[in-house]
């Protein structure tokens, strides 16, 4: 049985973690959108721009806990997950803009990853 047929883990869980307790992520840090694609797998409701997975950018600030959207789309129990302002370059994203231009999205825990201090996507 897949997540999107009734499980409690959502379809862009990672495997084999569990929700953390508390957030993860202090403002400034870096961090990576993981590489994911759940839609590939099944049905699934995701909130994370299919443009930013792969993407390094930087905490900006943590929201809050919320329920995670991932399953109440699908009508399952929601556990709550950090949700933050994650900053984004805009040139290495669309190859336009200049040096300022940048993009702040929310985004919540699951999908990032701490960055690799040399690693940027491309």
């Amino acid at each position: 049985m897949t997540p999107a047929e009734g499980t409690s883990a959502a379809a862009s869980d990672p495997p084999g973690e569990p929700t953390p307790a508390m957030p993860r992520f202090p403002p400034g840090t870096r961090v990576q959108v993981r590489d994911d694609w759940p839609e590939r797998r099944g049905p699934c409701h995701i909130r994370t721009p299919h443009y930013l997975r792969g993407r390094t950018g930087t905490v900006h600030r943590l929201l809050g806990c919320f329920a995670n959207p991932e399953d109440l789309a699908f009508a399952r129990p929601a556990s709550k997950r950090a949700l933050y302002h994650v900053l984004f370059e805009q040139k290495p994203i669309w190859q336009e803009g200049r040096p300022g231009d940048d993009v702040l999205v929310e985004i919540f825990e699951h999908w990032l990853e701490p960055a690799e201090p040399t690693k940027e996507a491309v």
